[in-house]
């Protein structure tokens, strides 16, 4: 079972809050953020039918579900099974909904708990569908990297995907001339990123898979006014980014 463990960035929360004038304007400042809370409620919810279904899935342990719906290489390769389940080889749904599913309560907290925090800042600066796009384009590259680094541990968790938003924003605000250590984001991506390479059982294919692809993305979906770049390479680059993923995948474990 490999999974991650967020850290609370209260910083990102502060920055995430909408100016007085737009409060006003909307009465609610989640109107602005239906992605964010789109994927907030589809991870709780999997999470809360697969501990009714198992309550095994509370304490962390790995259920059907986790079986039927988590990564890893050979699965994908050969259809190895984990339990009571076996099925074919390539399955390749596995790549998105391994980022849907968690092993405990405290792993989808802390993954939510950064999701909020890093989507209410993100969603805002570059929209709701830039904001979707790079989340799955970061979820797709998480996934492709849990296959390049192997292992047989099953993987699942929103931490690829999450990994891209922070990296996205740090880049982001490096882009536009903000020290990222001053606003907290770099500190909780780089605290995360020292966790993923020290604690045993954390996805490092994922987490580096999904930064990777977030830093990329917010090199073009943040670019500076000063500095702009053409508004069709904020969907072509997560678009390609995503298809590399998907295509190289598929290479390595037909």
């Amino acid at each position: 079972m490999q999974a991650s463990v967020g850290s609370h960035c209260l910083d990102c929360a502060k920055a995430s809050r909408p100016d007085v004038n737009t409060r006003v304007k909307l009465a609610s400042s989640r109107v602005l953020t239906p992605v964010t809370f789109g994927l907030m409620g589809a991870n709780v919810l999997l999470f809360l039918v697969m501990g009714l279904a198992d309550s095994a899935a509370w304490r962390g342990s790995i259920t059907l579900l986790h079986a039927k719906l988590g990564l890893n290489k050979l699965i994908l390769q050969y259809g190895i099974g984990y339990g009571d389940y076996s099925g074919g080889p390539h399955q390749w749904y596995r790549m998105v909904t391994s980022g849907f599913i968690h092993f405990g309560f405290f792993h989808i907290l802390m993954n939510m708990l950064l999701l909020y925090q890093l989507g209410m800042l993100l969603e805002r600066s570059i929209g709701s569908a830039r904001m979707a796009a790079v989340y799955f384009a970061s979820l797709l590259t998480g996934s492709f990297g849990v296959v390049l680094m192997g292992g047989n541990g099953l993987t699942g968790g929103a931490s690829g995907a999450v990994f891209g938003l922070m990296a996205c924003a740090a880049v982001g605000l490096h882009r536009r001339g903000v020290n990222v250590f001053s606003t907290g984001i770099g500190t909780t991506l780089l605290l995360n990123l020292v966790l993923t390479f020290t604690i045993s059982g954390i996805s490092i294919g994922g987490h580096l898979g999904g930064a990777i692809c977030g830093a990329i993305c917010g090199w073009v979906v943040l670019a500076p006014a000063w500095k702009p770049l053409p508004k069709w390479s904020g969907w072509a680059v997560p678009a390609v980014l995503a298809l590399v993923s998907v295509v190289g995948t598929v290479v390595l474990t037909v």
